[in-house]
């Protein structure tokens, strides 16, 4: 049986309720797997459920609110930087009207479920017998003591398979779990990721081609799917365009969204659907569903809930690749500091940094791969898909004073922001007015787009590389509150994320383009600088073939 959903937050905060809490920050609605803590101790956004007695008496009910055959529960410590609360062993009961509650037994006697000897790793217990209720609570036993500081608190997920209501005759009122698309809905490995990636190939091998940009510490390959009318050819006057997942491991919706997309475009370019038709047309489109695949399959083996917030985030070696492209920013904000006449300085394609090239430098290869790729395909859009939020944010990613958060904008600001409110405003769980915050900021105020920056700073982002060292704008897009969502939720994740995927990527032919040509020879000028009026950021003009 599936998760119900705390995690998700397909599970309400209306379905959670507790014997006592010691402060709203640490009410029910956050006992949820995986929640995580502002770094203020003592806002709204802590890490846990938290009971406000310390006694044997204490739980946390989830109201599945249908008839639930249980099967099991996962449990998981306080996230907190300042606390070290978890729940060591506890009972569990069931209920159909929370009156009369029934114990989970094992053998003859009431079980006791072993918790947590840490506050991050997911602990799962099995029970006995599936048992068929509609609530359940979580009964903690023992707990961190700390001396007497210690606090009964928890994250948890609870596993349950919903039983069909015959007396629902509305069955069409009921939420949607599935999509009308027939995709391979489930978590691929690499082996089956190349596999699927070949048979998409094999249905149209005239608008496909498989290539790889380089390999993993581990030697796996980092493959890319291209789609385009010609593949393996750059067109003049064809924009590239690129969709990087994966890059770090845990985060595996973007992933699995890679590969129904590539799905999807060649169903529908085989069907005739001209809005399917013309992108593959006129754009050439590159799709790398995994950046990081030793990190996935670290975490995959764990499986979607038990992986906890960090395992096959980094790469083999130990490294954020999202903090391994080359600093571009501090070269360019110290040359601005040092440079008396501004005439002199540089605006875009800064050079890396000899020190980062060397072979003793410490950098990903996979981060080296993807630079190589970069540099020898002039891509113009994309963007990196994360998760583990609901937001998407845009460069510079960087504060420059390195400040914790601070807006830092690009020149180019207007429109990274047009950019990021295309994704957000038709994702059908961001644009939700409804929607509860993942974790600890709540980004409907900010229309769920930010500056990266004023979210937090991270220095040595793809994106922030991408704008400096080439002409290629890029986002981040924090696709769900689950970094790795269980198996039965990509169908529903698909529709939430569709026509994203499709309007983001259609915003590649907004704006000018063109050919810069010798007036006498009539020849294409490469390296040509294109400056915009008011805006100090240039770019410059492609070669011929690629």
């Amino acid at each position: 049986c599936p998760p119900l959903g705390l995690e998700s937050l397909r599970v309400k905060d209306t379905q959670l309720s507790a014997s006592s809490y010691k402060r709203r920050g640490l009410g029910p609605h956050r006992g949820r797997l995986n929640i995580q803590s502002g770094i203020k101790d003592g806002d709204i956004y802590d890490g846990a459920w938290c009971a406000q007695y310390k006694d044997k008496s204490q739980w946390l009910e989830v109201d599945a609110q249908k008839l639930t055959r249980f099967i099991g529960v996962i449990l998981q410590g306080r996230n907190s930087i300042w606390s070290w609360d978890m729940v060591h062993t506890y009972k569990v009961q069931f209920s159909n009207d929370t009156l009369r509650w029934k114990s989970c037994m094992n053998g003859s006697k009431e079980a006791i479920f072993e918790g947590n000897q840490d506050t991050e790793t997911p602990v799962l217990a099995l029970f006995d017998t599936p048992t068929v209720a509609r609530y359940i609570r979580i009964n903690p036993q023992t707990w961190y003591q700390n001396g007497t500081e210690g606090d009964i608190c928890l994250r948890a997920e609870v596993l349950g398979c919903t039983l069909p209501d015959p007396s629902n005759v509305y069955t069409w009122q009921t939420e949607p779990t599935e999509s009308k698309d027939k995709l391979d809905f489930r978590h691929h490995n690499y082996k089956e990721m190349r596999k699927l990636m070949k048979s998409v190939h094999d249905k149209c091998p005239d608008i496909t081609r498989i290539y790889s940009i380089g390999k993993s510490y581990k030697d796996l390959k980092l493959y890319v799917m291209e789609i385009s009318d010609n593949p393996g050819k750059h067109e003049l006057g064809e924009p590239e365009f690129r969709y990087v997942a994966g890059m770090h491991g845990n985060e595996v919706l973007g992933r699995e969204l890679l590969l129904n997309l590539m799905q999807y475009m060649c169903q529908e370019y085989k069907r005739g659907n001209q809005r399917i038709v013309h992108l593959v047309k006129e754009t050439r489109i590159h799709l790398l569903p995994s950046m990081n695949p030793d990190g996935y399959e670290m975490a995959s083996k764990k499986g979607s809930e038990l992986a906890g917030w960090a395992l096959g985030r980094y790469s083999y070696e130990g490294i954020d690749m999202n903090h391994n492209f080359a600093d571009l920013n501090s070269v360019m904000w110290t040359a601005i500091e040092l440079e008396t006449d501004r005439s002199k300085l540089i605006n875009h394609y800064f050079p890396i940094p000899e020190q980062y090239t060397s072979e003793e430098a410490f950098v990903a290869p996979e981060t080296r791969a993807v630079i190589s790729w970069m540099q020898n395909i002039p891509f113009v859009l994309g963007a990196n898909l994360h998760g583990g939020e609901l937001v998407i944010t845009y460069p510079y990613d960087m504060t420059r004073d390195w400040a914790p958060r601070e807006h830092t904008p690009t020149p180019d600001e207007a429109f990274f922001r047009w950019l990021a409110a295309a994704y957000a405003s038709t994702n059908q769980v961001m644009s939700n007015p409804d929607r509860r915050p993942c974790h600890n900021k709540d980004f409907l105020r900010y229309n769920n787009i930010i500056n990266g920056a004023d979210w937090h700073n991270v220095p040595g982002s793809m994106n922030d590389f991408s704008y400096l060292h080439t002409n290629c704008f890029e986002v981040t897009m924090e696709l769900s509150c689950d970094k790795f969502p269980h198996a039965s939720e990509l169908p529903i994740e698909w529709e939430n994320n569709r026509e994203s995927l499709l309007v983001y990527m259609e915003q590649v032919h907004r704006g000018i383009k063109g050919v810069i040509r010798d007036k006498d020879t009539k020849a294409g000028i490469a390296d040509a600088i294109i400056k915009v009026e008011d805006i100090d950021h240039h770019i410059r003009s492609g070669a011929v073939s690629f």
